[in-house]
């Protein structure tokens, strides 16, 4: 197995690739207890650069963490005998992850973020190149618009990237990028197995994700979620949507052990809560498919009534913070209308802007949430999936990071 030339052209190609963030708009909490969710691609980014090398050389550069690693290609070709030929079904043997975090030298412990990101990254680049037969020789560069630890899918973001970059440039995949193009997509089959390389990413991150990261960050839009089917929507509109980052750090899993003594100790109660977040999402699925018809404004109060019961909701079901009344306390002042989304406890939340929604309203709620200590984004959701880019398309900033200037 060589590192070296791919498709006649590799040692002077370049791949730009960004996928999305996601956010639950509706059914958070509820869908463990088999209800449906509904999660959309947030218009925050993470972007790689890959360029070909000619040294023999693997380079892996995440500002974001502040990580700078170096391999030969020589030094990674031993581990290859642990990744025989994968079908595409099972998760990474624990042997496999082991014998990662022992090269990296986290063996035994739990590993920080710069060592999960470290194990992900040569877990699949591993994997992809066994499956190819070539190690390719690269220099790569991923940097994220999105926060870590937030709940808004930037592991799945990263793991996205990784395996479109990878999967192309060991001739899985094509690159769709065609010469005067400034964006374009994969297949609907290519973008497949982009998905199941990248949940196998997920799958080191995170053990046991649902997989609704990955498909988010894949194919963009929006999907529900239920009983473990991931089912897209056909038909999205792209809304605008304030984010807000409370910074309060909170325990998903302590948060759902809560919910679910909430629903032992009162059934009669709690069940028909659930029972109504199910509608809420089942309800607002059917208007995101009506607005994509266009005509979005008749639609944006029903939205906002929606996320105002749903927030009541998960306040009665005991994962709201002070933190996240304070947030639609504060952007209920100006007019607007907010939810937790994600775990809750802490975290994020997410304000409805409609179309019409004036600047000067969106730049005072912005200021009297930073008053609060709170980070905001104004953004989309509904945006598209895992793209690939010519570079100089991209905004001057993202260029300037993916160039390391």
């Amino acid at each position: 197995m060589e590192a070296g030339n791919l498709q006649g052209g590799m040692l002077s190609k370049t791949w730009v690739v960004s996928a999305p963030g996601k956010v639950i708009l509706h059914g958070e909490h509820a869908v463990v207890h088999g209800k449906a969710a509904l999660a959309v691609a947030l218009n925050l980014r993470t972007f790689l650069r890959m360029n070909a090398r000619d040294d023999g050389k693997v380079l892996l550069q995440l500002p974001n963490i502040g990580t700078e690693l170096s391999w030969d290609v020589v030094q990674l070709r031993p581990l290859l005998a642990a990744f025989p030929d994968w079908t595409g079904s099972e998760p990474p043997a624990p042997e496999q992850l082991e014998k990662l975090k022992e090269f990296v030298g986290t063996a035994g412990g739990p590993g920080g973020i710069h060592d999960v990101a470290t194990v992900a990254f040569l877990y699949l680049y591993l994997s992809i190149a066994a499956q190819s037969g070539v190690l390719p020789s690269v220099d790569i560069r991923v940097w994220s618009e999105l926060p870590t630890g937030a709940g808004l899918g930037s592991s799945a973001a990263y793991s996205v990237c990784l395996a479109g970059a990878l999967l192309s440039a060991c001739g899985a995949v094509g690159y769709p990028l065609g010469e005067g193009q400034s964006l374009a997509r994969w297949s609907a089959e290519e973008l497949d197995l982009i998905n199941r390389w990248a949940f196998q990413g997920e799958r080191v991150i995170h053990g046991n994700p649902s997989g609704v990261d990955n498909a988010m960050g894949t194919w963009g839009g929006a999907l529900r979620y239920q009983s473990g089917k991931i089912t897209p929507l056909k038909r999205v509109p792209t809304l605008r949507i304030l984010l807000t980052n409370t910074k309060i750090p909170r325990s998903t899993k302590a948060l759902v052990a809560g919910v679910k003594d909430k629903l032992l100790k009162f059934p009669g109660i709690m069940e028909p809560v659930l029972a109504s977040i199910d509608a809420i999402s089942q309800e607002c699925e059917g208007i995101l498919e009506a607005m994509a018809d266009g005509s979005s404004q008749e639609y944006c109060s029903v939205l906002e009534e929606l996320v105002d019961i749903n927030q009541h909701h998960l306040n009665v079901i005991g994962v709201g913070h002070p933190s996240l009344d304070c947030v639609c306390q504060v952007t209920a002042t100006h007019g607007l209308h907010s939810k937790l989304t994600g775990a809750g406890g802490g975290g994020c939340a997410i304000t409805l802007l409609r179309p019409d929604t004036p600047p000067s309203v969106v730049d005072a709620a912005v200021r009297d949430l930073g008053r609060c200590g709170f980070t905001c984004w104004e953004t989309d959701i509904g945006a598209l999936g895992v793209s690939a880019h010519s570079l100089p398309s991209l905004k001057a900033d993202v260029v300037k990071i993916l160039n390391g200037v």
